[in-house]
């Protein structure tokens, strides 16, 4: 009696699926790749959210950065079969095998620290940093009211660049400005630019020489005391001066910048009334309403069960802190807070020792 040849091309096809059709390199990178991307941003921007709000209760900010990922992929198969043969009935075929995949990745934590960081976390944004991130294709008002202090003597709210004040900041002359300057940016009518090389490079606010007498320009001009001649105007990092071709900016530092930008969170009520955050208050002795200040600009909102639709969320002090996935405001600030992040924070050597995990799954 003979094998028949359609059970034995059953078998043998069953048995090559089990053992040809596992992942190999190219689909251990498909199958991986995004998830670890996805993993390492969100947790990102969950850090960055966490030292957010420990600014806001004046805590210790803390970074660890994910130094590097490695990862092995163990494959292990097996398999069996078997037959019987049995006269005047029909013939019968067994198969058994097993696929094994074992993943193992192993993760390096790199705490930011030392005095390189702290020095670059501490220094003043500089003057190329804004221009750079000008010709990223962010806005003049969102990037003056996040990185500049100050402009030609005018405040944006400077008792905000460090732990929230007990007096409502000056900030509403300087609003105005930036208004201007984004009207008149989205109307091509004012530019940020570069002049000069070397020892004369200089960063340059242009007027558009047709538009100088457009009512808004006038207005900048006026509130800024520059020139009304002039079209060109030298942008300058001091405390002091500005005026005619001149523009005098105080620059945050990143620290600032953070310090500034965490005023937008709300904590529970329960914290307010328990002293664990200050509590800002106007001239008539007011509760001040921070929202006026970075409600357009980030606002991270408190909820006791986890949020629903948020964008990212962390838990802290028995509450969920978090951005609104339709948040469009907040989440561009916020995107912009982790470039100005990656700029200011640079390449850092590592520190020894380094958190090494290895994951099992």
């Amino acid at each position: 009696m003979t094998i028949s040849r359609l059970s034995l091309a059953i078998a043998a096809s069953v048995m090559g699926t089990l053992f040809g059709c596992h992942p190999t390199g190219p689909a251990s990178i498909r199958a991986g790749r995004a998830d670890y991307n996805i993993a390492v941003q969100q947790t990102n921007d969950q850090q960055l959210l966490l030292n957010l709000v420990r600014l806001k209760y004046r805590d210790t900010p803390f970074f660890l950065e994910t130094a590097s990922i490695a990862t092995s992929f163990t494959f292990e198969a097996s398999g069996s079969s078997s037959a019987a043969l049995l006269p005047s009935q029909a013939d019968t075929f067994g198969l058994s095998g097993k696929l094994a995949y074992t993943e193992k990745p192993t993760i390096t934590y790199l705490p930011l620290r030392g005095e390189k960081f702290v020095t670059q976390l501490l220094s003043p944004v500089e003057l190329q940093t804004l221009l750079l991130l000008y010709h990223s294709g962010w806005s003049m008002d969102r990037l003056m009211r996040v990185i500049v202090q100050e402009i030609n003597g005018i405040p944006n709210a400077p008792t905000a660049s460090g732990p929230t004040p007990t007096q409502a900041p000056k900030y509403k002359r300087f609003r105005k400005v930036t208004a201007l300057m984004r009207e008149l940016q989205l109307d091509r009518i004012l530019t940020l630019g570069a002049a000069g090389e070397g020892e004369d490079a200089r960063i340059e606010i242009r007027i558009a020489p047709e538009a100088q007498a457009d009512g808004r320009v006038q207005r900048l001009i006026r509130e800024l005391n520059l020139d009304p001649a002039a079209s060109r105007f030298t942008l300058t990092r001091a405390v002091a001066g500005g005026g005619g071709d001149q523009i005098a900016l105080v620059t945050r530092s990143l620290m600032a910048s953070l310090f500034y930008l965490s005023q937008g969170v709300e904590v529970p009520a329960r914290d307010r009334a328990a002293g664990r955050v200050t509590v800002t208050r106007d001239a008539s002795g007011e509760v001040f309403d921070w929202k006026s200040v970075t409600g357009d600009l980030l606002r991270v909102r408190s909820s006791e069960p986890r949020p629903e639709g948020a964008y990212t969320s962390v838990r802290y002090r028995g509450a969920w802190f978090y951005i609104d996935d339709s948040d469009l405001d907040s989440k561009s600030t916020f995107s912009l807070l982790t470039q100005l992040l990656a700029l200011q924070s640079g390449e850092i050597k590592p520190q020894i020792p380094l958190l090494t995990l290895p994951v099992s799954r």
